[in-house]
């Protein structure tokens, strides 16, 4: 019998799981979920309870019956450490979990395993910038967030609560997008500013709101990709067109380039490319924080600290890219992960946001302080999911005795992914915008120009796009309580 542990049930870990617990079905194996929530939330739709559109009970379900079912073994707690070579006292490779759930809450256990996959996902470094967070790791008192349920929940409060203040006569600032040069996931943040944009036209005060977006993007546009060009009604666009006509249509000004550096009350402090020092005014601001890695430890046989040796300094497992340092010229599609196994212990994976990317889509950047204002790549969605299913399918062939190196891969340079954004719901007033791209890491070697297949590339906006938008949320919801006909619901 083999055990395959999987930290995390986030869209890559739980895809992974949900994937490993059908194909192990029939034999003796153990497939092992570690995660400190009790809940799964479909992420994407969380900008939908933070303008009250949504409840948190229609993005959420309790992961316990459904790991139950599915036959894999479920327990409520955060990884602490990993220990790949054993201990002196065993030869097997283990992981040290805490309990988060009430009933064995603070305990801790070692989970022995023969193949590991870090889906863990992100720490939200809220404390990275002075004021958005509360200096002990959590959202802070001046802003709201939309990066989990129970943040949208809040958020969704204080916008009822300002809206009250607008309908009396009260004219607000909003500033919505990045806390900090280093921040990746814009999308979330520009869905968000839309889907508030249309909630004050529909409760009739859109004409007492000034809304300001603020991005470390260099234009806007880049979504941490870069930017892109593509096939709009027959005609190539690019994606700094489009956002920005979006933007000015919907009568909202813009900063970009800036690495917001304190948050006081109704007050950002920011730095921009061009080094200039400014300051933004706001009555409701939701800054999507930085990311970094939960904080996992690891250690060899003796006992002592190889963190630095499995993870990056970020706290994201190493995996099979070119860590190399190198000018943005020499970078390579080619740098990219594409088994995402760890280079030093072949039993270990990490997908989704826990993979430490060899560095940034994006152009690198600095103000002539010296202060970095780029995005950082995103890998949530579809993406992870992706990687979710290829990792695991190579765990369970060589888990069979069918192979012993991974037989499938995952690559951003090699992979196409599909988004469509939110901007604003409503079953015959709202709008999203429908985009493919293909690859993620452009290749400006086999696509000269773009970097990208115009023909995979391609974007629309308009209410089928919401209506696609909608169907998803049920859809994927559907396809992660592995309700019947899941696994044709492509990820």
């Amino acid at each position: 019998m083999a055990r395959l542990v999987i930290l995390g049930a986030g869209v890559a870990g739980h895809t992974a799981a949900s994937f490993a617990a059908k194909w192990l079905s029939e034999t003796e194996d153990e497939v092992v979920v570690v995660t400190p929530n009790a809940l799964w939330n479909w992420i994407p739709s969380n900008i939908w309870v933070g303008v009250g559109e949504m409840g948190k009970e229609e993005v959420t379900f309790d992961l316990a019956p459904v790991y139950e079912k599915a036959g894999a073994i479920y327990k409520q707690a955060k990884a602490v450490s990993i220990n790949p070579e054993g201990s002196a006292d065993t030869n097997k490779s283990f992981v040290t979990i805490e309990f988060t759930g009430q009933d064995k809450e603070g305990e801790s256990e070692n989970i022995e395993y023969d193949y590991l996959i870090n889906a863990t996902g992100p720490k939200l470094n809220f404390d990275a910038t002075p004021g958005l967070g509360d200096g002990n790791g959590h959202l802070g008192e001046h802003t709201v967030s939309v990066c989990t349920a129970d943040h949208a929940i809040h958020a969704s409060h204080v916008l009822d609560e300002t809206i009250e203040q607008m309908r009396k006569g009260e004219r607000k600032k909003f500033l919505i997008g990045t806390g900090h040069g280093m921040c990746t996931c814009q999308g979330a943040a520009f869905e968000y500013i839309f889907n508030i944009e249309h909630k004050l036209k529909e409760e009739g005060v859109r004409d007492m709101a000034d809304m300001t977006w603020i991005s470390n993007e260099s234009f806007l546009g880049d979504f941490g990709m870069g930017g892109l060009h593509f096939n709009m009604g027959g005609f190539v666009t690019s994606s700094k067109v489009f956002a920005e006509s979006l933007y000015a249509e919907r009568g909202m000004d813009w900063i970009i380039g800036a690495h917001v550096n304190k948050v006081e009350a109704g007050k950002v402090t920011y730095e921009t490319l061009d080094g200039e020092i400014d300051e933004q005014e706001f009555d409701f601001a939701m800054l999507i924080p930085p990311f970094a890695g939960v904080g996992l430890k690891a250690y060899n046989k003796a006992g002592e600290d190889i963190t630095d040796t499995v993870f990056a300094p970020n706290g994201f497992m190493k995996v099979d890219a070119d860590y190399t340092v190198k000018p943005y010229e020499e970078w390579l599609p080619s740098d990219w992960p594409r088994t995402l196994q760890n280079p030093t212990y072949k039993n270990m994976f990490a997908v989704g946001i826990a993979f430490a990317p060899p560095h940034p889509i994006s152009k690198p950047m600095k103000s002539p302080n010296g202060t970095p204002i780029i995005p950082t790549p995103p890998r949530t969605g579809m993406p992870s999911a992706m990687m979710g299913k290829a990792v695991v399918s190579s765990i369970v062939d060589m888990m069979k005795g069918k192979a012993t190196e991974p037989t499938h891969t995952s690559s951003m340079a090699e992979m196409g992914a599909a988004c469509v954004a939110s901007a604003g719901k409503g079953l015959f007033s709202g709008t999203a915008a429908a985009m493919t791209v293909f690859p993620i890491v452009p290749d400006f070697k086999k696509y000269p120009g773009t970097g990208r297949d115009i023909n995979g590339t391609t974007g629309e906006i308009g209410l089928a796009a919401h209506w696609v938008k909608h169907l998803l949320h049920h859809a994927f919801i559907w396809k992660a309580k592995l309700k019947p006909g899941w696994t044709l619901i492509p990820e």
